[in-house]
């Protein structure tokens, strides 16, 4: 098992989707790929030149051994993605519409609900440099929650920085119940990358100022076209390394505005990307006002393909995009 810059764990499912402008349950034909917060972000890194590693739980059938290849393909270390034989993979079916997008989830009993604290590679998590994690995850189930758990200790014990991302789903579990989540995992994390629309489903009205009284080093506030802010507690300040204090209130805000993406096509998936892409500058120790505006480039080149995959960029595309214009034509 190779040592690789950031560790995630999640949910990766077969996404069938239908033409563009056809709505589900009239599409002939759907088009095959995949997507899951934590494999987005995964791919996000690894194109962008970070090794990283992603652990999950895939059927031993068709989609999950596609999906396996997928990623491996990607330069993604698969080594810890189990291929169950005893459960499915999960599946989405979503269309792209102009005026909404619906999606229809087939996960109830797949194999990666059966993610259990025993398919953690404990000596890669301690071993990298970050463990990005998302409340996906932890809603998905009992073992999966109890996974991202142990993953989160571990990582704190070993000194690597936590990343989380609510990623709040309705459909997964009540917003009293999302709240419990995003307060445990807060707690246990340097860095909260939260969405404004996900803090006020929970009832969190200052995200900022809720993150750093919860002990959170660094906050960045994601408020989609309105663009995003980060912010930083004095030992963050202090310290690039994020030691766990629990002290103060911020010192130090930066933002940045997003970019503008003529002809949105799709825009699930722009949550992950930004985290792609702000961890990317945050591996290379990019000040944060770069940090923010790599985050929005990467974010911006996903929002003009259909799926969560296909629009994420290399590096040499995100920096011309960076070098050239603050407008996307896709």
């Amino acid at each position: 098992m190779s040592q690789c810059e950031v560790v995630t764990i999640g949910e990766v499912m077969a996404l069938l989707l239908a033409p563009e402008g056809v709505p589900l349950g009239e599409a002939a034909a759907y088009e095959q790929q995949y997507a899951g917060a934590e494999s987005n972000v995964a791919v996000g890194l690894a194109r962008l030149g970070h090794g990283v590693a992603f652990v999950s739980r895939l059927g031993e059938d068709r989609l999950g051994r596609r999906i396996y290849r997928d990623l491996r393909g990607e330069g993604i270390d698969v080594t810890a993605v189990a291929l169950d034989d005893t459960a499915p993979t999960g599946l989405i079916l979503r269309d792209t519409l102009g005026h909404g997008i619906s999606v229809d989830y087939h996960r109830a009993g797949s194999a990666a609900t059966r993610l259990a604290p025993g398919d953690l590679p404990l000596e890669q998590i301690r071993a990298a440099r970050v463990l990005h994690l998302t409340g996906i995850t932890a809603a998905i189930s009992a073992t999966a929650h109890e996974t991202a758990l142990a993953a989160a200790r571990a990582a704190r014990e070993a000194g690597v920085m936590v990343a989380f991302d609510p990623n709040v789903r309705m459909r997964l579990a009540d917003a009293e119940r999302w709240r419990e989540i995003v307060e445990t995992f807060a707690g246990l994390s340097d860095a909260l990358l939260i969405g404004a629309d996900d803090a006020a489903s929970v009832g969190i009205e200052d995200p900022v100022t809720w993150g750093h009284g919860h002990g959170v080093g660094v906050v960045v506030l994601k408020d989609g076209a309105r663009g995003a802010t980060e912010s930083h507690t004095p030992a963050a300040a202090r310290d690039r390394a994020l030691p766990r204090g629990r002290e103060g209130h911020a010192t130090a805000t930066w933002a940045a505005g997003a970019l503008t993406v003529r002809d949105v096509v799709d825009p699930v998936g722009a949550g992950d990307a930004f985290a792609a892409g702000w961890l990317s500058a945050w591996l290379r120790d990019v000040d944060p006002e770069r940090r923010l505006s790599e985050a929005a480039a990467v974010a911006a080149c996903v929002v003009g393909t259909r799926g969560d995959t296909p629009g994420l960029p290399d590096a040499a595309t995100r920096d011309r995009l960076l070098a050239g214009s603050q407008e996307v034509a896709r």
